[in-house]
């Protein structure tokens, strides 16, 4: 069946994770940062997932923001930056106006110019997405921008992929869903959509009973898998 639907995570696919740490390195105010900020963008990403995956295995549900929020005190601890509330708010304040990558817009337009229903699927808040949609000013060319928060659960429980067929009453094989993480392609592809792992870091795939179709290192090219 054609594909009808591109749909993409937002962090880490979209949106680069690593900007707020990197950005802050920058500043002056923060030169602690400049030899740890890799570190800590790496830390608190991972805890960040873990936290969404532990939550949604024991219904211990909250917002992606107190998730990232707790993810970042972890990762500041851990590389021994806690203890400064400025550099702490700094970097969740970056995370509102994380930068898109350089290919996201002209990809997007290049699917909405070909007729593609166009979305993001995320573990963001609403209000987490929608700052960093306008930062990137990437909304014009997305038809719909659908968060977790509607069902209270992260991903990849297969209610957060339903949200994709109730919004654009598609079929999964209408799909061509996209992700950076490769437990979320793999979990997608586990519910039925064509998928697309963005392995920028050229990671080993994940050992899970399902397999992205298509592995990248940019998303360039979506435009193209999408025609088949």
């Amino acid at each position: 069946m054609a594909i009808t639907t591109c749909v993409f995570d937002a962090y880490g696919t979209l949106f680069d994770v690593s900007a707020a740490a990197r950005l802050a390195a920058a500043e002056p105010e923060f030169p602690q940062l400049q030899s740890t900020w890799a570190e800590l963008a790496n830390h608190w990403r991972l805890k960040q997932l873990q936290y969404t995956w532990l939550r949604a295995i024991t219904h211990a549900h909250t917002d992606f923001w107190e998730v990232t929020g707790d993810g970042l005190d972890w990762a500041l601890e851990a590389c021994g930056l806690s203890g400064n509330p400025a550099l702490r708010q700094r970097l969740l304040d970056l995370y509102w106006e994380l930068q898109a990558y350089p290919e996201v817009p002209a990809m997007l337009t290049a699917l909405k110019a070909a007729g593609y229903n166009t979305a993001i699927l995320s573990n963001g808040s609403p209000a987490m997405l929608d700052g960093a949609v306008k930062s990137a000013d990437i909304g014009a060319v997305l038809d719909d921008v659908l968060s977790v928060e509607s069902v209270g659960i992260f991903k990849p429980d297969a209610r957060v992929y339903d949200l994709v067929g109730q919004r654009f009453g598609c079929t999964p094989a209408e799909v061509l869903f996209v992700s950076s993480n490769g437990w979320d392609a793999a979990g997608a592809a586990g519910y039925g959509f064509t998928t697309a792992w963005v392995n920028r870091a050229g990671e080993p795939v994940d050992r899970l009973p399902w397999v992205p179709q298509h592995i990248l290192s940019d998303l360039i090219s979506i435009p193209d898998l999408a025609k088949g």
